[in-house]
């Protein structure tokens, strides 16, 4: 894991820098989907319609709008929630975790995991949608590379709430 990896909680005033990276993150996301669906389609000014429901990171208990760094730069976001992807609500959900493609591979997203579990405690969800192949094997390791994780377990969705696995496990 890199050790010039930090993570903070993303200020109001940087909302807007969130915003700028969500749209690489939902254009990562365009590449999984088929060139017929009419997902991820541009918006009449050439990017992505808003997140949905960002301004909850910064008003709602229990929601976390955090920033990942390395080296002192944005290399990416989490947006941790306590929606359960098996229906109501968990302690903590990685709703949205993005990592710049320039910093992929290098270890930077291990260490924010870490990171982000040791801040955070408590029973967690990761989702990771069944398409998204990268992000199935990344998240198994992150989360098991992580201290004082225990009862990790492996749940696949119910095909209504969630289509993929979802992980399950404790921080302490």
């Amino acid at each position: 894991m890199r050790s010039d990896c930090s993570v903070r909680p993303a200020r109001a005033d940087e909302r807007a820098l969130i915003e700028g990276l969500l749209q690489f993150y939902v254009y990562d996301f365009s590449d999984m989907e088929p060139a017929a669906s009419d997902r991820f389609d541009f918006d009449d000014r050439g990017g992505y319609p808003p997140w949905p429901d960002l301004s909850d990171y910064w008003g709602r208990t229990g929601f976390h709008p955090l920033l990942i760094l390395a080296g002192g730069k944005v290399a990416g976001f989490g947006l941790v929630n306590t929606h359960s992807h098996q229906g109501g609500e968990v302690e903590r959900n990685m709703g949205e975790f993005f990592i710049a493609r320039k910093y992929r591979r290098g270890g930077v997203g291990a260490a924010a995991v870490a990171q982000v579990i040791a801040a955070l405690p408590g029973v967690w969800e990761v989702a990771v949608a069944e398409r998204n192949l990268a992000a199935k094997a990344f998240w198994p390791q992150a989360i098991t590379a992580s201290p004082g994780v225990s009862d990790l377990v492996r749940i696949e969705g119910d095909g209504v709430n969630w289509r993929g696995p979802i992980w399950r496990f404790t921080a302490l």
